[in-house]
């Protein structure tokens, strides 16, 4: 149950100074990513800030996501974006992606920053919340970690900023999308790229892996035998758009091309995977680094870098 305090005198802060540090200890596009913005269309139809389609009906945050669920495990701290005094908190909740009406938010901390401007941190792991109510922090205090608690389909930190009690977009303040990169209107200390979609993770297995396993963090093997029954090069990818190709290709250990296929993606995905291999050959695999490769090309641009992942052959 929300424990809700008064606000006793935050920090004060207006529309022209107010400011935010990033919400979670994590590198955008490199340990973590932005799987959905806030919704920017105003009626049924969604589109980002920047006109993309990395939003759904009505969201009303920053969904800032880990790659899988062994990071969240090790854990990714959550930190205060702004000065401002804990007005409520919620701790207890399993982290299970469990829907319980009233509490789809799950674990979670709300911070009053003064001025209208509050901020809301959602999904965080059991346990993990470390600050109490009616605290006063600074920005960059660490509130807990990214969990999986809440209405949820992969961990992260639902980041929530709004003023007057209206959602604001930390990337656009306006709300008014330019269909670009965040300028002037972005209200982060650091600039934060946008990214139009990408790879979230990829590996090597024996098989086609389940895709729990695969968000789980468990779908990779590094090394196997001659005698393994096939190789396979598996892909997680977000923000997919109708049109764009997601290329697997696997390599012998002598630069070989032994498969290849272009996915061609025939609708808006918020996730997918794709995985393609090869059967054993007859006297089994010659020993060697079999490197799996996977690319997401938009308009035959990739977006983003190649992830190269190997599987070794021993004897």
């Amino acid at each position: 149950m929300w424990l809700v305090l008064l606000f006793a005198g935050a920090h004060m802060a207006d529309a022209r100074d107010f400011r935010l540090g990033w919400p979670v200890d994590c590198a955008p596009g490199e340990t973590c990513f932005v799987q959905n913005y806030r919704d920017s269309e105003p009626g049924p139809g969604v589109a980002d800030f920047a006109c993309g389609t990395l939003s759904y009906d009505g969201h009303r945050g920053t969904d800032i996501a880990l790659f899988d669920m062994a990071a969240m495990r090790a854990g990714v701290t959550v930190r205060a974006a702004a000065p401002g005094v804990v007005r409520a908190l919620r701790d207890g909740e399993p982290d299970d992606g469990s829907v319980i009406p009233g509490k789809e938010c799950g674990n979670g901390v709300v911070i009053d920053h003064g001025g209208g401007w509050e901020s809301q941190y959602c999904h965080m792991k059991r346990g993990s919340i470390a600050v109490t109510p009616g605290q006063r922090v600074g920005m960059g205090v660490r509130l807990g970690e990214v969990g999986f608690s809440g209405n949820t389909e992969f961990p992260h930190l639902h980041f929530e900023l709004r003023r007057d009690g209206e959602a604001v977009d930390p990337f656009d303040r306006d709300g008014v999308p330019g269909c670009s990169a965040p300028g002037e209107d972005a209200l982060w200390l650091e600039p934060v790229s946008y990214q139009p979609g990408g790879l979230v993770s990829a590996g090597m297995a024996l098989g086609v892996p389940r895709y729990g396993a695969i968000k789980a963090g468990l779908a990779s093997v590094e090394s196997t035998t001659p005698e393994a029954p096939a190789l396979v090069i598996w892909v997680q990818a977000f923000g997919a758009r109708s049109g764009d190709v997601l290329r697997l290709t696997i390599r012998a250990p002598d630069g070989r091309l032994l498969v290849s296929r272009d996915h061609l993606i025939e609708r808006n995905r918020a996730r997918l995977f794709r995985a393609i291999g090869k059967r054993r050959p007859a006297g089994g695999w010659a020993p060697g680094i079999y490197r799996g490769e996977s690319q997401l090309l938009r308009d035959g641009i990739p977006l983003g870098p190649k992830l190269v992942r190997g599987i070794e052959v021993t004897r």
